[in-house]
Order: structure tokens, then sequence, then C-alpha cells
């Protein structure tokens, strides 16, 4: 198939005044976003979002557990759509460009092939997945993993939030719960376009990053559990203090994720403590150690110690340790033919590029599952993100999604 030719770009200036203009719903305190899965200011976000999309001609399908399709026709009704999309949804204290730029880059591909009068062969469709941050329901890419099987449609209903509150409920509340059985689509291809959330781009001064492979996860729930008591009262050698075994367990992970370098991280970003006063010693201490890798044998490795070495720790301090799964994902190596696409599209256009791989877990991971995927990243101020302060330039959004469009275009086969 011929590739489109380099002068094709899309608008910068229009790019960047839709992700302003979704930056306006669900604003966050600093500068960014809160605009939480299933809240009122998700399901505003959603109505402008359609509305944007049937002003470009799209038509607006709506699965089972929310998620959006705007679809554009190709010229074969018989071929199957070329996808591209993220997510709308942020961090409670979230940025205005992580997620949302896929999305909006996206409807910016659809605008410029509408301004161009530019057909192809197979259908596009733009995408919205619903609840890919997992922050309110967990786990994380939830909407993207029942869709590519990964999980139980009527499980994902029963999530509940820190209120108690049904994911199912929820989406219904904000009516956007659709008829669509979730996962019937059938793609013949997938493109995420995405901040690259890390440093490495904008250190190396690099416009693209061409993405090879996903890291694979593992959030691994852990609670400790001793027992609470005066601190003013109860004597040191008489304690059994669960926040010592969170302490030591910080370090182990640490540890663990060093011994693996390169190639592996590993963290505890969520701690929840109980009773949480001044002056009572934790009785319990539930926290999320996050373990990641592109190599499986280190991901699979770093679980395993864990799992040998947390109890001894917690058992010499008096406390006991327990775990459980609560998100995983094997590390996807995306699909050739598709980051062949954006790698030229990348040179075509003459931007510089390197191959990447993603740091942070996204829908193209689990849809690369079953359908061809790839994904575009672009540098972030810093590499800051799931922060208000998270900041992107013009350039760089558009250098993007000008890839975006010779990627989807390339592998949708534009009519002449």
């Amino acid at each position: 198939m011929a590739a489109p030719g380099e002068n094709l770009r899309i608008n910068p200036d229009r790019l960047w005044d839709s992700l302003m203009e979704m930056a306006k719903i669900g604003p966050g305190i600093a500068g960014g976003n809160n605009r939480q899965t299933l809240t009122d200011a998700d399901g505003e976000g959603r109505t402008l979002f359609k509305q944007w999309c049937e002003a470009a001609g799209c038509e607006m399908g709506l699965d089972e557990i929310g998620n959006m399709f705007a679809y554009r026709p190709g010229t074969d009704a018989d071929a199957l759509p070329v996808y591209m999309g993220s997510h709308l949804d942020t961090q409670p204290t979230g940025g205005k460009y992580d997620g949302v730029l896929g999305v909006l880059g996206g409807l910016e591909v659809i605008r410029s092939m509408n301004d161009l009068g530019i057909k192809t062969k197979h259908p596009i469709v733009l995408v919205n997945w619903t609840n890919e941050e997992g922050t309110r329901f967990a786990p994380a890419m939830l909407a993207s993993g029942v869709f590519a099987g990964k999980h139980d449609l009527d499980w994902t209903y029963d999530r509940v939030d820190a209120e108690g509150k049904r994911f199912g409920d929820e989406l219904e509340r904000i009516g956007w719960k659709g008829d669509e059985t979730v996962g019937d689509r059938k793609m013949h291809a997938m493109f995420e376009l995405h901040i690259e959330q890390g440093p490495i781009l904008e250190a190396e001064g690099k416009d693209i990053g061409v993405v090879t492979h996903g890291q694979g996860l593992r959030w691994i729930e852990c609670t400790v559990t001793g027992k609470d008591s005066h601190t003013g009262s109860t004597p040191m050698h008489m304690r059994k203090n669960a926040g010592r075994g969170l302490a030591q367990i910080t370090e182990l992970v640490h540890e663990i994720a060093m011994k693996h370098q390169p190639g592996a991280v590993g963290a505890i970003g969520h701690v929840d403590v109980y009773p949480n006063s001044r002056n009572v010693i934790p009785g319990k201490v539930v926290f999320t150690v996050d373990f990641r890798s592109h190599l499986p044998e280190k991901l699979h490795a770093m679980e395993a110690e864990l799992y040998e070495r947390a109890p001894g720790l917690c058992e010499a301090l008096g406390v006991r340790f327990e775990s459980k799964v609560t998100g995983q994902f094997e590390p996807p190596a995306f699909d050739e033919a598709c980051v062949g696409a954006v790698r030229g599209a990348a040179e075509r256009l003459g931007y510089s590029h390197m191959d990447i791989i993603s740091g942070a877990g996204h829908d193209a991971c689990w849809i690369n599952d079953v359908a061809p995927t790839a994904m575009i990243m672009c540098p972030c101020v810093d590499g800051l993100s799931h922060n208000e302060a998270e900041e992107i330039s013009k350039d760089w959004a558009a250098a993007g999604t000008d890839v975006l469009l010779h990627a989807v275009l390339e592998t949708a086969e534009v009519v002449e």
C-alpha cells in the first residue's frame, strides 16, 4: 500500500484548542484535572467528545461498559476498521494530556481527513476506553480488559470505590451504559498515541517514541497486621507495630527491583494506615506493591522474591503478612507491522525518533492480545505525569498526532 505524502499534516492549533477546552471539564486545584471515571465530570467530558465526533460526521457507538466508538465509514463495508484512541478519565490530581491526547489526537486525525477529503478502504474508529486509570475502581485498564476477555463483565460491574459505590451503578447513573456487547467488535489494527510519562524522550531530544514493548505489571496488595495500642504507654519491646512491616517491605521492594536491573522497577505508591491516629501505634497497614518489567522472567522473579522474603521480615517483628494480586498483565510485544508503520511515518515526516518501552500500562497493552497494535509516544516535560503540573508542548502534540495520522492512513489504505 502507498504511504501518505510527507506534506500531509494535522491542524496543530485546532488540536491544542480541543485539549484546552476538554481541560475545562473536571478542573483540578493546581492547573490539571480531576475527571475520575464515572463521575459527573466524566459524563460531561463524554458528552462534549460525542458532540465533537458527531460534528465530524462520525456515528457514535456505546457498549455495555461505557466504551465509546466514533465510526468513520470506509469505502469497503466488509473491511475491518482501523482503531485509534485512548482514555478521557484522569487521576484525582491528573494532568491535561495523559490519555486525553490520544483521544483528541484521534479526533484531529478524523477532522484533518475531512478537511482534505481523504477516503480510506478500511473504516476508522476512534475509541474512548472507560476507566483506564483504575484509581477510583481497580484495576487499571478495566474496560479494555473486559473487551479483550481478561475480566468478566459482571465482576467488573461489582467493583466498588472507596465509598462503596458500584461500578455498574455509577455507569448507569451518569447515563453512559450502552447496549452493545463488550468485545463483539473486530479490529484490523489499533494505534494509541500517548505522552511518554517518563523523561527519556525529552532527555534524548527525540520528537517521537516508537513503542516496541509494554511493561508487564503486578499490583500486589499487602496487608501487615499487628496490634494498635497507645504510642505513649506501650513499652517498645511489647509493640506489634504494623508500620515497621511497611517500612521494611518498602526497602525490600526497592532492593528487589535494583537487583533485577536493568529493565525492572518497583515501588509502593498506595498506603492505608489503621487507625491512622497520631497517638496510636498502627495495628494494620494495607499497601500496594507495583512491580514492572518488559521481561517476563524478571517480573516473575521479583514477585516470587517478595512472597519468599516478606513474611519472614514481618514474623521477626511480631506482625503478620498477607498478600493478593489485584492487577496483572504479562509484558506485551507490539505488532511488528504496526510498529513499522509508526517508525516509517516518523521518518517520512522528518521527526527524530527512537524505539522505547512503555513504562506504564495502557489500553493498547490489552488490545494487543486481540488485534495488531502499536503505540506512539511524545515527550512530556521532566517526564512528569499523574500530576497536575504535567506539561507538553504544542509542537510535541502535533508531531505525535502527525505520526498517528500517517500510520493510520497507511494501515487503513487511502483510496485515490
